[in-house]
């Protein structure tokens, strides 16, 4: 690729309505490496093609279809059309949009979960590999700056052998049944056809269970969960609580709800080692503790020297000058934008390029979606993830 242009994007959903096109759009744009050139913003062709006016694109590159976007865009010279996708539909529509992105050469940037079930995102895998081409998960909280710290702590030794983890993620949004009212974000994420097997567990509780893997360097091996869905006639689950046992032995608790009324984005974790703990908030993203018992609690901060590589190259403004979840989601961005660049100029990316989430969490998602249904299914039974 010609190394003075910026990568081009496409956009699959994120119209008129989507809360988390306009999330995308932003992150994509914050550090000035990226720019959208085309979508197909909605299953409605003219709603997608008004959304794309709207973001004053050429009326030529605003597509009816994603299909449409595809086949137009591999015509285009190579220096023209665009070189990835960001797929921001309900989970129904990842599976296929993706499929068909990277068999026509485009590499792929997909919302999570990564697919509908965990059968699709199994079969995506070797799709990708044969692609060639790349593809990452927006797993959002793994890119704030302290959670790369807390990984960078774990993995360096700095708790000891971890013997436990507590992670949360409690909202209140859906404490009534709003998809009644024709609430767009509460009605897909409650209707299994296009949410799939979980609903809180699924749109929440895969972000915790993603940090809490991320963050431990351990996969969770087996759990026993209890979901419920409190609002009369909602058909998934919009809480649940998990008991983990980890692969080593490490044991966990993992608790998501969508009925928790008053909370916000509240995702939360605590690990426990044999030297140390550590505690990080989402709502105060910018602080990460450290606590001992012979001494005084650390507290670790955005945008210090002492910080880890990874953290240092998320942080883009001196200490006290907040980042928060559109910076974290930009990192994401950032880094796969390097990896393209790399990867299209025949050079070895670098670590950070490289530090986004990929097909395998996607697959560790699913996989959890599907033991945590299972298991309540089955009174809360201890159930292997299948990965």
């Amino acid at each position: 690729m010609n190394p003075t242009q910026k990568v081009r994007m496409g956009m699959i959903g994120g119209g008129r309505g989507a809360f988390i096109g306009a999330v995308h759009r932003i992150a994509a744009a914050i550090d000035q490496q990226i720019e959208l050139v085309c979508g197909a913003f909605s299953s409605d062709p003219q709603r997608s093609k008004d959304s794309g006016a709207d973001l004053f694109l050429p009326a030529d590159r605003c597509y009816g279809t994603y299909e449409e976007m595809i086949e137009k865009e591999s015509a285009l010279p190579e220096n023209e059309r665009m070189q990835f996708v960001a797929i921001v539909t309900p989970n129904h529509v990842h599976f296929p949009a993706a499929k068909a992105a990277l068999e026509a050469g485009f590499h792929v940037l997909c919302d999570k979960p990564a697919t509908l079930d965990l059968a699709e995102a199994k079969q995506l895998k070797p799709i990708i590999e044969k692609s060639g081409k790349l593809f990452g998960l927006t797993h959002t909280y793994t890119g704030y700056p302290m959670v790369k710290q807390a990984r960078h702590l774990v993995a360096e030794g700095h708790l000891g052998e971890i013997r436990k983890i507590v992670v949360e993620y409690p909202q209140g949004w859906l404490a009534d049944a709003i998809e009644s009212e024709d609430q767009k974000q509460a009605a897909w994420r409650t209707d299994p056809t296009k949410s799939g097997a979980a609903g809180c567990m699924g749109d929440i509780g895969t972000h915790a269970e993603n940090l809490a893997e991320v963050i431990s360097g351990l996969h969770i091996s087996e759990l026993a969960a209890d979901l419920t869905a409190f609002v009369p006639g909602r058909r998934l689950d919009d809480d649940g609580n998990v008991l983990l046992r980890f692969e080593g032995g490490a044991k966990g608790v993992l608790t998501a709800s969508q009925i928790a009324v008053g909370e916000e984005n509240n995702l939360s974790i605590r690990i426990w080692g044999t030297k140390a703990g550590l505690e990080w908030h989402q709502n105060e993203p910018n602080t990460l503790l450290v606590k001992y018992n012979d001494r005084p609690t650390e507290i670790y901060r955005t945008g210090h020297d002492y910080l880890c590589d990874a953290a240092k190259a998320g942080t883009r403004t001196p200490p006290a000058h907040p980042e928060g979840y559109l910076e974290a989601f930009a990192n994401l961005y950032q880094n796969f934008a390097s990896h393209i660049r790399a990867v299209e100029a025949g050079e070895t990316p670098s670590e950070i390029a490289t530090d986004y989430p990929g097909i395998d969490d996607g697959i560790r998602g699913m996989a959890f979606i599907e033991a945590v249904v299972a298991s309540s299914a089955k009174n809360a039974a201890w159930t292997s993830l299948d990965v």
